[in-house]
């Protein structure tokens, strides 16, 4: 039988503090291998793996059930595969962040000229468009995708764009951060588009048109 040592010992060994050790112990996370007849926790060196892991885990602000996760995975695939996807929610995490701190730092430097809005009265318009709902933080990302599927069912439908492709937003996409988007490429002498695109008519309306230089989350 491997020789236990005190709380004090292992805190050195794993570099976690004896707080940190008492409250793994609280929450379920390390457990000590043995807490003697007057209330001292003791601990096996063999433990100094598993306490390092929860060390780290815990510097990339790993939730404590996630953790505890990680620590009951049956097998070394199942342990990579929860870490592997913790961290791709910080890469994702980590982006967002940075669109932000770019708009914030935008807002900082000195004002570039506004840009200018051009109101434009326009008939019923002939397109071919793809509609879905989308949550405005996957618009980005859903507009990538879509555009090039837009343009590949007007190459196909034999018709010809005659004009800058676009997009519509319903009240709900700005008012709830989800909502009915419409992306479409105007066209001429197209009667039908193959799945998932669809002819449309856009319906005749006043609109404030501006050109926007940057990201989407930059655009007021």
């Amino acid at each position: 039988m491997q020789a236990l040592v005190t709380i004090g010992e292992f805190s050195r060994l794993s570099h976690l503090t004896t707080k940190a050790l008492r409250h793994y112990h609280d929450v379920g996370l390390l457990s000590p291998e043995l807490i003697d007849s007057s209330g001292y926790r003791r601990y096996a060196p063999d433990q100094v793996r598993q306490a390092q892991l929860v060390r780290r885990l815990r510097l990339l602000d790993m939730p404590v059930p996630e953790i505890a996760a990680v620590l009951a995975a049956p097998d070394d695939e199942s342990r990579d595969r929860a870490i592997a996807e913790h961290l791709q929610r910080m890469e994702d995490e980590l982006g967002r962040t940075q669109q932000v701190v770019t708009s914030l730092r935008a807002l900082l430097a000195p004002s570039a000229a506004p840009p200018q809005v051009e109101y434009r009265t326009v008939g019923d318009l002939p397109v071919v468009g793809i509609r879905a709902e989308v949550r405005r933080s996957d618009v980005e990302q859903w507009c990538s995708v879509t555009f090039p599927q837009l343009y590949e069912a007007v190459a196909r439908s034999g018709a010809e764009p005659a004009g800058p492709g676009g997009a519509t937003y319903d009240a709900g996409f700005f008012e709830q951060d989800v909502g009915e988007v419409v992306a479409f490429v105007p066209v001429a002498g197209c009667e039908s588009a193959a799945s998932p695109a669809e002819s449309l008519a856009l319906p005749a309306g006043r609109f404030a048109v501006a050109v926007h230089a940057g990201a989407f989350d930059d655009s007021t």
